[in-house]
């Protein structure tokens, strides 16, 4: 299971890497530090394009090598953001990866089910969608510290090292499960028109908007406040998502659509104070906690909704959508928050955020609680 935590906190890393590095990597390849936020957009919206489409191309195959697969595209993609001084290049790998990506989300939660007994799922699915917590926690943080230590590109290496590794211990460590047999029919529009899940990924579409608008551009938010040490408040972010994803392993399987509730709240609570006191240290820090420890929780509850509504052998198809509209919110609100930073300044950025939270909790009460 743990193999499965580290794969996920390899593709969530790779995909918001830049985040942490957007000041060095703006001055370094010679562009906007929007930009450099549209690398993370280029990797949500190749993983929307891809999640569906290759899940259904590749669904018939052995789970183990489909991952093997995602994990060594992943690795020599980041070794080329490492090396690359052009800024076109790094965003066509950024594509390349994104696909990769897409395909391995799409496969994570489905995967985790299917190696425990159904009473244990939801814990099996929390304790594999960790990685994304670990990669807020420590990830993110530890690739701005070294990019400040020895540049940006170390970032990327020590990914792209850690994919191939990990590939390697899959083949070695990892169960296999078959795919489904050739004849079978991708029922994609039979999942899109279940009504409860129709909520969930109403619900991630928005969610995903605002955390991915504000989330992007979060060193020049710090930037401008007297607190300005960006590393300490995305590594303060990720500490307390721990403290989330514990909660969420706790109710899973019991009260998701209670929880889910209460933590869109406390992330609307934290958009709310950042937009009217995003200046002073305190609140700043104060809300970056708020923030964490709700957002952490909401990637499981979520993917354990969808896993739940559809049941673990369709889990694959459900999540492919899924995977497409988390990294579609990704992408639209790495592009509206750049659009925002450009046009109107940092300072509205919270606010945005704030309107598509509140929208995304507008569908809680749709999303069943069980």
């Amino acid at each position: 299971m743990l193999t499965l935590t580290t794969a996920a906190f390899t593709a969530v890393l790779t995909e918001q890497l830049p985040t942490g590095l957007l000041l060095r990597m703006s001055a370094d390849l010679d562009v906007s530090r929007a930009s450099v936020g549209f690398l993370v957009s280029g990797y949500a919206v190749a993983s929307c394009l891809a999640a569906v489409p290759l899940t259904a191309l590749l669904r018939r195959y052995h789970r183990r090598p489909v991952l093997v697969g995602v994990l060594i595209v992943l690795g020599l993609c980041n070794a080329v953001a490492a090396l690359s001084d052009s800024y076109p290049l790094t965003f066509a790998v950024r594509l390349l990866a994104g696909a990769a990506g897409g395909v391995g989300w799409s496969m994570f939660a489905g995967y985790a089910a299917r190696m425990v007994p159904v009473e244990r799922q939801g814990r099996a699915i929390a304790i594999a969608l960790a990685g994304i917590t670990v990669a807020f926690a420590a990830g993110v943080p530890a690739g701005t510290a070294l990019a400040a230590a020895v540049g940006w590109r170390a970032g990327f290496a020590t990914l792209a090292a850690l994919a191939l590794i990990l590939a390697a211990w899959v083949i070695q460590r990892l169960p296999d499960f078959p795919g489904e047999p050739g004849t079978a029919r991708l029922p994609v529009r039979r999942v899109i028109v279940r009504p409860g899940l129709r909520s969930v990924f109403a619900m991630t579409l928005f969610l995903l908007l605002g955390h991915q608008a504000m989330y992007t551009y979060t060193a020049p938010f710090v930037e401008r406040s007297r607190f300005g040490n960006a590393g300490l408040v995305l590594f303060v972010f990720g500490g307390t998502t721990v403290v989330g994803v514990w909660v969420a392993g706790l109710v899973v399987d019991r009260h998701p659509r209670t929880t889910l509730r209460a933590a869109l709240g406390l992330v609307a609570v934290a958009m709310l104070a950042l937009g009217l006191f995003g200046r002073v240290p305190p609140v700043l820090l104060v809300s970056f906690v708020a923030w964490g420890a709700a957002y952490g929780a909401i990637p499981t509850l979520l993917q354990a909704a969808v896993v739940g509504a559809c049941g673990p052998d369709q889990a694959d198809v459900a999540t492919s959508i899924q995977t497409t509209v988390f990294n579609l919110g990704i992408a639209g609100g790495s592009l509206a928050g750049g659009v925002a930073l450009e046009r109107a300044g940092v300072g509205s950025l919270p606010w945005l955020a704030l309107v598509l939270v509140i929208a995304a909790a507008a569908t809680a009460p749709a999303v069943r609680e069980s």
